[in-house]
């Protein structure tokens, strides 16, 4: 991953001037969708991550659209991005972009940024779930990789001096499905550890070391879970299950960012991490924006994506679809309000503009 530029965070009302100058165009095409039109039903399935935000979108959208159905399934973005590939469903969730790979083999097959997401590592320590636990990309490789196997290891007790870490197996728990939150992580681990990169790399599927306790989980919802029924374990989990990680008091590590700093996830500390790399989103839109260097960046940031093909079966499902995906990202502060109930951020000014023209190549 190259080294981005180290760009300042714009101010929410600067982003809506600047944006709202570009989206004309996208306005007047959802204006004239209030009106009803044929009825069309519209499937989505794909990332558990997103689906909490899918929900709330097409409960909103069919108070004006009333002539679109939307259908939702948390599948996990592996199957996302493969039921989108092939035609079964319209709209394909992701947490992960495509591979170049897919990218060069399905040319008509889209991935449209849609808001900016994270994810959290979290834990189950018995007495220590109230503090945040000191983490970097090493340590949580070695854990994974069955070389760190004890709470109290010297290279955990290192990162946390004065904690009372436990002499206790540590369980490490990953996703058993092709998850986008696999990819995240493994992506931090790849960025921040050479050897972790050499290794095992990063993908939605990865062959997970046989790590001692090691154990395996469906979705974000099964691994809050997990975690919660599992005392000493740790996981991944994507940020829009916050809500559901302090329900099940769970604590959330503070990992260490390019920068060298331990930052916890906030709306400031993604927007920052996003601001560092966002600038460098070439025109498909698939970057990583995972480990950036900037000050105050959290380090597992990324993109949530639409994965979609540009040549629809007829003309109203494409004006169906261009007209959902540019609802959903136009700025205003209803569609603001819905990204902040799972904990995401809007895209900044250029990502919208290259959202907006993959989405008008639907045909």
């Amino acid at each position: 991953m190259t080294n981005p530029h180290n760009d300042p965070v714009p101010s929410l009302k600067r982003r809506w001037l600047v944006v709202a100058s570009l989206c004309t165009s996208a306005v007047a095409l959802m204006l004239s969708a209030s009106v009803r039109a044929d009825d069309i039903t519209l499937t989505e399935t794909g990332s558990t991550l997103l689906f909490p935000l899918f929900n709330t979108w097409v409960a909103a959208y069919a108070k004006s659209h009333s002539g679109v159905r939307i259908t939702t399934a948390s599948t996990g973005s592996e199957a996302g991005i493969r039921e989108a590939i092939a035609g079964k469903v319209r709209i394909g969730a992701s947490d992960a972009y495509m591979s170049d790979y897919d990218a060069r083999q399905h040319p008509q097959i889209i991935t449209v940024a849609l808001g900016i997401a994270a994810q959290t590592i979290n834990y189950n320590l018995p007495g220590l779930n109230a503090t945040s636990i000191k983490l970097d990309g090493p340590v949580l490789a070695a854990i994974y990789m069955g070389t760190i196997v004890e709470w109290d290891a010297p290279q955990i007790a290192a990162l946390n001096p004065g904690v009372a870490l436990p002499h206790h197996s540590i369980v490490p728990i990953h996703r058993a499905d092709g998850s986008g939150d696999t990819f995240v992580f493994t992506q931090f681990l790849s960025f921040s550890t050479p050897s972790w990169e050499g290794d095992r790399g990063y993908g939605t599927t990865i062959k997970w070391p046989s790590a001692p306790n090691s154990a395996s989980a469906v979705g974000n919802t099964g691994m809050v879970q997990s975690i919660q029924a599992t005392p000493y374990s740790i996981g991944y989990v994507g940020i829009s299950f916050t809500d559901s990680i302090a329900s099940a008091k769970l604590g959330t590590a503070a990992l260490k960012n390019g920068a060298g700093e331990f930052v916890l996830p906030s709306k400031e500390t993604i927007t920052a991490g996003a601001a560092s790399l966002g600038p460098r989103t070439p025109a498909d839109e698939r970057l990583s924006l995972v480990f950036a260097p900037a000050s105050g960046s959290y380090p597992m940031v990324n993109y949530e994506y639409a994965v979609v093909s540009t040549q629809q079966p007829d003309a109203k499902t494409a004006s169906a679809v261009r007209r959902f995906l540019l609802w959903s990202i136009v700025p205003s502060e209803t569609i603001e309000s819905y990204l902040d109930t799972v904990h995401f951020i809007p895209l900044p000014p250029h990502t919208w503009e290259l959202s907006q023209a993959q989405i008008q190549s639907i045909k």
